[in-house]
């Protein structure tokens, strides 16, 4: 039984939804105390009930301690059985999130699986649809599973609503290494906007366009979704290389002015493209688990994050497999899974 300090690191959610899938792979069970106990609003959310229910439910696994703010369970798994599934979170919490925590084990099952998840598809603390499909899935596929990824609709904090349609053909995973991001392909950028005014999405193509200096007003779009999706807004940001495609994302909320959002996904994603690195700060953290479990891999990114060590962690007490973090250049940091 390993035991996990919920409090350590990072802190925060990662930490459940790793541990849920290294236990259906390993078959370790494990008690995680003081859930995100720094965090404003301690213990268990709804998103992570529903991350953790999708995993008992997949992985007929049992859990103690289920239940909104709970700040301690315990995880035992059983067998992982693919198959056609549907989790809904019941408000904007993140269908992401809910992907990541039963995406491995299924891809690594004995036969093909489907999953509808309901939820929040672009909110701010955890990846956009649009970071899955473009960013993570191309790169995992390059491990063996195959994985397509639809979105039925969009759904914004806090009314959520959205919905996203998963196929998975499972593989074993193998090993890979990712050092060069290769030539740029395009860019390309959305603001998505559903039941607010036009001016708004019109202000953050601007401010994103004055951080992106290379950039031409044709590359990024405005799209408005119908009504009944908002309201809510977004930005979308992507640079296109021939091995990688990033993701940069800006979400609106209460307080948060249309020109912060697009100035600061702007500056990030000329941050990115002005490195040399293979990953971003987001696709860092979610490279780790698949390529522990193909036994080993290796990729350059750009600053460690502390949500990438948190989740190295986590990784090594499941597999005893260690990551390296040495600097590499001009190619930002080289990380090592062995």
């Amino acid at each position: 039984m390993i035991t996990i300090d919920g409090s350590e690191g990072e802190g925060g959610g990662q930490i459940l939804r790793n541990a849920c899938a290294l236990s259906l792979v390993t078959g370790e069970p494990f008690v995680i105390e003081k859930i995100r106990a720094g965090r404003d609003q301690p213990g268990l959310m709804r998103q992570h009930l529903t991350a953790i229910e999708a995993a008992c439910t997949i992985g007929a696994a049992e859990c103690e301690g289920l239940e909104l703010g709970s700040n301690r369970i315990a995880f035992t798994p059983g067998r992982v059985t693919p198959g056609e599934y549907r989790f809904a979170v019941g408000t904007a919490g993140s269908t992401a999130l809910v992907l990541q925590t039963v995406l491995i084990p299924l891809a690594l099952a004995d036969a093909p699986s489907r999953l509808v998840i309901e939820g929040g598809t672009h909110a701010s603390m955890a990846p956009p649809f649009d970071f899955i499909e473009n960013c993570f899935l191309p790169v995992f596929e390059r491990m063996g599973p195959r994985v397509s990824a639809r979105i039925k609709r969009h759904g914004f904090f806090p009314r959520g609503g959205g919905r996203i349609e998963i196929d998975i053909e499972p593989a074993p995973l193998r090993r890979i290494e990712c050092f060069e991001r290769g030539e740029p392909q395009g860019r390309e950028g959305t603001v998505l906007f559903a039941s607010l005014k036009s001016d708004i999405a019109e202000r953050i193509r601007k401010a994103a366009l004055k951080a992106l200096p290379d950039w031409e007003e044709a590359q990024i779009a405005i799209r408005e979704l119908p009504a009944d999706q908002g309201p809510g807004i977004a930005l979308m940001l992507d640079a296109q290389f021939e091995n990688v495609t990033e993701v940069v994302s800006g979400f609106g909320k209460l307080g948060l002015s249309a020109e912060k959002i697009g100035t600061t996904a702007g500056k990030r994603m000329a941050g990115y493209e002005a490195s040399r690195a293979f990953a971003g700060p987001y696709l860092q953290d979610q490279l780790l688990l698949p390529m522990a479990l193909a036994g080993g891999g290796a990729f350059s990114s750009v600053k460690i994050s502390d949500h990438t060590r948190t989740a190295a962690e986590i990784i090594a007490r499941f597999t005893g497999r260690a990551t390296q973090f040495e600097d590499a250049g001009e190619q930002g940091t080289l990380v090592r899974i062995a």
